[in-house]
């Protein structure tokens, strides 16, 4: 079956914007195939795939779409059914879409979606602000348009004809498989404070398996688990869990409540540990909340400050972390560093903090249901130790050893 480049907008409000980006596609060679997502009632608009179309794809059913009373919901329902109709796809080769705020909200949740690797680009009027909240874990391009997508002038003609060959290139022009793809993909989360750790383990492991290491900011965590989602890593070692400790607290890197979600999900063999959950993380020094003001912190650098996670804080924690790891039933090991989860969790460290550690580990051995395939495993180093590093590999040999045809 050809593939195609798929043109994905509000055709009832973006018709002639929407029309040249498809022609530009053509020009360029590339095979196009236009989506409407209009939620409105005005006239139909003549693509390959209409609005109506998409609708049904909604896990209730057009009706789910069209009984929307106010836009914003019928906007939401749209979008969850254009995310089932691009997931049903077999022909897709790149998406790019265009609008202003509605459109973007309404496209990036099922281009977030799509694997990565598969071509996305978003033209947004929002494209220069923030857009963590519409490009999340994924690798979608988002291009500021510049004026509102309203009419095509001699800004938007550059603006919207640069971002159809940019996806044009990208269609016409796949990127082969190299020869890293012949080891099966490692998944591993870092942070400054975990570096050494995470260094040895690639070293020991890097002649077998392809590493990808995920900076622990919160986001990394969600790219790493939607690459595992997505069947794109073999197996993992979840060093730095520290996102956690920012979602529970309220630091800035933090997870989602569906950390750990993927492993559960596809019983991946897992590895983890404690990396840096003795920090929650902020900004600048003037940036942490003033309830925090009498807390104990170490400032990083001038844009990250570190704050101590008491032993009250790592007990949720661990309970939180702990019944996470009771829904994954692949091969689970979790390690326990006695002697210290970070580079500054140590003997002398500005963190270290015996009572805190002890109330993390109590919380996690009182939660953590154990069996033959979900193990704790208490390692008395610090987790920088060649100990610690000599520990995890051991326990990686053995879940990827004794993983389930």
């Amino acid at each position: 079956m050809p593939h195609h480049a798929y043109v994905i907008g509000t055709w009832d409000t973006k018709g002639p914007e929407l029309d040249y980006i498809a022609a530009c596609l053509r020009t360029a060679g590339a095979t196009v195939r236009t989506v409407d997502v209009s939620t409105g009632s005005g006239a139909l608009a003549a693509t390959d795939v209409t609005a109506a179309e998409v609708a049904a794809h909604h896990p209730d059913g057009a009706a789910a779409v069209r009984a929307e009373g106010d836009r914003g919901a019928a906007v939401t329902a749209m979008a969850r059914a254009l995310e089932a109709y691009l997931q049903a796809r077999t022909d897709l080769a790149g998406v790019i879409g265009a609008g202003g705020s509605g459109n973007t909200a309404l496209l990036a949740p099922a281009l977030r979606a799509l694997p990565v690797g598969t071509p996305k680009i978003l033209v947004s009027t929002v494209a220069s602000g923030n857009v963590a909240p519409y490009v999340g874990p994924a690798d979608i391009a988002m291009v500021y348009s510049v004026t509102d997508v309203r009419g095509v002038n001699r800004i938007s003609r550059r603006v919207l004809g640069n971002a159809a060959h940019a996806l044009a290139g990208m269609v016409l022009n796949p990127i082969p498989p190299g020869p890293d793809t012949e080891k099966p993909a490692l998944g591993l989360t870092m942070f400054g404070v975990t570096t050494p750790c995470v260094q040895a383990l690639t070293a020991a492991l890097e002649a077998d398996y392809d590493c990808l290491v995920f900076h622990a900011t919160g986001i990394g965590g969600q790219s790493m688990e939607k690459l595992v989602d997505s069947g794109l890593i073999a197996a993992v070692l979840d060093i730095t869990t520290t996102e956690v400790a920012d979602f529970l607290v309220g630091g800035v890197f933090a997870a989602t409540p569906d950390r750990f979600g993927a492993i559960a999900r596809t019983k991946i063999p897992y590895v983890g540990s404690c990396g840096a959950l003795d920090m929650v993380n902020f900004g600048a020094r003037d940036t942490v909340p003033e309830k925090f003001r009498d807390r104990q912190f170490y400032v990083h650098n001038q844009q990250v400050t570190l704050m101590r996670t008491t032993p009250d804080e790592c007990a949720e924690i661990g309970t939180w972390i702990g019944e996470k790891l009771n829904r994954c039933e692949g091969e689970v090991r979790f390690l326990l560093p006695e002697k210290g989860l970070s580079a500054i969790d140590v003997a002398g460290g500005v963190f270290d903090d015996p009572e805190a550690r002890a109330a993390l580990f109590s919380a996690l051995e009182k939660t953590v249901i154990e069996t033959d395939r979900r193990r704790l495993i208490r390692v008395p180093h610090a987790i920088n130790d060649d100990g610690f590093v000599e520990a995890a590999l051991s326990a990686f040999a053995q879940i990827t050893a004794t993983r389930s045809p």
